[in-house]
């Protein structure tokens, strides 16, 4: 289908593919996202306000709604890296939580959530799926709700161990010819290459400090997902122990920053400066963090990576929200707890107190200290 037919093809003047979403699709791909959109348009035209009663949506609102969704799908096709219609709660929640963090209005994030409450409805109605409860929400007349989740301080130790366990192998002069071979063929699906391609050099790398300077790091600096995939080795202040974060640089900010660090922290991110150092796909980059496939870190990823750390480090995740803004969450909500608001409104690189507010609350285990001592 050319893309001259797919620009005239709308429903009651609403496009079918819009001209951002025609920009990155092939032909193929185009004809399902326009066949999806419709319908989701036309039941929302006609039953989406009261399905039972057979009573949709005003036009207007349909037409702005499907805009809105129109961008949250190519949100989701760059976090994972491909076109798909198949889109999930955890999506859903993730890009709320862009929102929560980024520069437009409350009314502006409450009706992006109204628009996806009406996809989630329509998936519920007509494809039997099962309904989304977002995990922020938000209203047109006052902030955003906190997050319901965030790693406890316990979570936040265990955390920071796992990342040290989490895909280590043994050494490679440890391991008799078999071993080495069993070792040789699961790295090579790990590093994408084959197994006759697997050298020492790949052992060490499997035991690098990549993981636990990502993981370390943003426990101490609550980095978002967006920065994690922005941040570069020109950051780093090993020696005084401090991210420095220059204004053009910074995420939804207008001024330099200097993150405070542990000592170990810098000493890990040392570590791992010296490692990279040795790997070709950072030969042309100051990326101070690239996935497997030579690719900033997104929320999708982060998250993953996550929900893994949590495995090794049996951290229940059943019921919870669980995402790369946990950890930030529980650098504001510790922070703010130990050494007050001016502190964590810092660290988390705040422009607006208002904002640090949503976590000027005791965490739970204080709160049951407390109950115990009232008795």
């Amino acid at each position: 289908m050319s893309d001259d037919l797919l620009a005239n093809q709308n429903i009651d003047g609403i496009p079918l593919v819009p001209e951002p979403s025609q920009a990155v699709l092939n032909e193929r791909q185009k004809v399902d996202y326009a066949e999806h959109r419709r319908r989701l348009i036309q039941w929302g035209l006609h039953f989406g306000k009261d399905p039972d009663r057979a009573d949709g949506y005003a036009y207007e609102t349909v037409r702005v709604r499907a805009c809105r969704l129109d961008a949250f799908y190519r949100w989701v096709w760059t976090e994972k890296g491909r076109y798909t219609t198949a889109i999930t709660h955890e999506d859903a929640d993730a890009y709320m939580r862009e929102l929560v963090y980024s520069d437009s209005s409350n009314t502006h994030k409450a009706n992006t959530q109204k628009a996806l409450k009406m996809l989630w409805k329509w998936k519920a109605h007509e494809l039997n799926e099962e309904p989304w409860e977002p995990a922020v929400t938000f209203s047109n007349y006052g902030g955003s709700i906190k997050p319901r989740d965030f790693l406890t301080r316990d979570e936040r130790t265990r955390l920071r161990e796992a990342a040290l366990e989490y895909g280590t192998i043994p050494h490679y002069n440890s391991l008799t010819a078999e071993e080495r071979s069993e070792w040789k063929a699961l790295l090579a699906q790990r590093f994408g290459k084959p197994k006759s391609d697997i050298t020492r050099a790949d052992f060490d790398r499997a035991n690098g400090f990549k993981i636990p300077s990502m993981v370390w790091t943003s426990l101490d600096a609550g980095l978002r997902p967006v920065e994690v995939g922005r941040a570069k080795v020109s950051w780093v202040d090993v020696e005084n122990a401090v991210l420095r974060i220059p204004a053009e640089e910074s995420s939804k900010n207008e001024d330099n920053w200097v993150v405070s660090l542990q000592p170990r922290t810098a000493e890990v991110l040392r570590l791992w400066l010296e490692e990279r150092q040795q790997y070709e796909k950072y030969a042309d980059t100051d990326a101070l963090w690239l996935t497997r496939r030579g690719n900033p870190y997104k929320s999708y990823s982060l998250s993953h990576l996550l929900k893994k750390l949590c495995e090794v480090a049996q951290i229940p995740t059943e019921n919870r929200k669980m995402s790369w803004y946990a950890i930030r969450h529980s650098v504001g909500t510790y922070m703010t707890h130990e050494r007050g608001l001016a502190a964590a409104k810092a660290q988390l690189r705040h422009r607006s107190e208002r904002t640090t507010l949503r976590y000027d609350s005791a965490p739970i285990e204080d709160r049951r200290s407390a109950l115990e001592r009232m008795g």
